[in-house]
């Protein structure tokens, strides 16, 4: 395999998560397709297990440890889905694992990644790398470290998104898909591209973390200042080293969508749909929604989270 992740390894990690993880539902709405002048579907990875697509790429990775890795444990480093899957995915298969997060990171995710059994290990974002210190963890305790995009196997379990996708709207024309390391848009474009030649797949980030759409543009990876956005799960620097290659090949564009126009895509779920996004879950219905990508005649949106805060939620509803 020339970039180690193939429309095969997508379909291997399916087999995987069959059982485990959620085949997620797809939503539609009348008013929506009426706006975009196309059929939408949404897939509501809202519904997967631990509130994310992550748990996807989580437990493919997982599953495949062997038998001394698996006693050796696993560490993660994110303070958000990623550290949530990584500890959901080990309890089930029961692997130890420890994820290292901020110390001045929101107390109620933090209490989800710990309420799944991990051991959290805190650092400081002022003074330490949170990479450094899983790698450091890593070497001491001989675990395996679980990144949160950058990992051909993570990309594989993420890519079953679109191989569902897929299934269910063979006659795909377009797919949006947020972008943050570029873990999702990798797998999905491959899966998506792999069964539906034809298809356009296009990648969604906020314009404050604009890594990506500058990366594709220069032809190289750019790194970015600390974006900020309330799109957490978005706020990548750089894309990542082996992501970058693949996104950049099977993405037709990554366009950027503002703060207030995700906010409207959010504000638009729980009205339409009754159901809550998170902000980095909704950036590729904002694409939608505001025009930036016209609409196919049939058209899939990720919407690739629901891991909120309620109060969060409920101040930028009011907003």
């Amino acid at each position: 395999m020339a970039d180690g992740l193939t429309l095969d390894s997508v379909r291997a990690a399916a087999a995987r998560l069959y059982g485990v993880a959620h085949r997620t539902t797809v939503l539609t709405s009348a008013a929506l397709d009426q706006h975009c002048g196309g059929h939408v579907v949404l897939k509501a990875e809202v519904f997967q297990r631990g509130g994310s697509f992550k748990f996807r790429g989580a437990y493919n990775k997982l599953s495949q440890l062997d038998a001394a890795q698996r006693t050796r444990g696993v560490v993660a480093y994110s303070s958000g889905n990623h550290g949530a899957a990584v500890a959901l995915a080990a309890r089930l298969l029961g692997i130890g694992a420890v994820v290292v997060v901020p110390a001045n990171g929101p107390a109620v995710k933090l209490a989800a990644i710990e309420g799944y059994g991990a051991e959290l290990r805190r650092y400081d974002p002022a003074r330490e790398s949170r990479a450094e210190v899983a790698a450091q963890i890593a070497a001491e305790r001989s675990m395996t470290i679980v990144r949160p995009f950058d990992d051909y196997e993570v990309m594989a379990g993420q890519g079953t998104v679109g191989l569902e996708l897929a299934a269910r709207v063979p006659d795909l024309g377009l797919v949006l898909v947020p972008v943050g390391g570029g873990g999702l848009a990798a797998g999905v474009a491959t899966a998506v591209k792999g069964l539906i030649p034809t298809a356009t797949v296009i990648g969604v980030e906020p314009t404050s973390a604009a890594d990506t759409s500058l990366s594709v543009r220069a032809g190289h990876r750019v790194s970015i200042a600390e974006p900020d956005t309330i799109a957490d799960g978005l706020r990548a620097r750089q894309p990542g080293e082996l992501t970058f290659p693949i996104t950049s090949r099977l993405l037709a564009d990554v366009v950027t969508v503002s703060e207030e126009e995700i906010v409207e895509a959010m504000r638009f779920c729980f009205s339409r749909l009754k159901i809550v996004v998170e902000p980095s879950g909704a950036v590729a219905l904002a694409a939608l929604l505001v025009g930036l990508v016209p609409a196919a005649t049939q058209t899939g949106v990720v919407l690739s989270g629901g891991n909120v805060d309620p109060a969060d939620f409920a101040a930028l509803m009011k907003a």
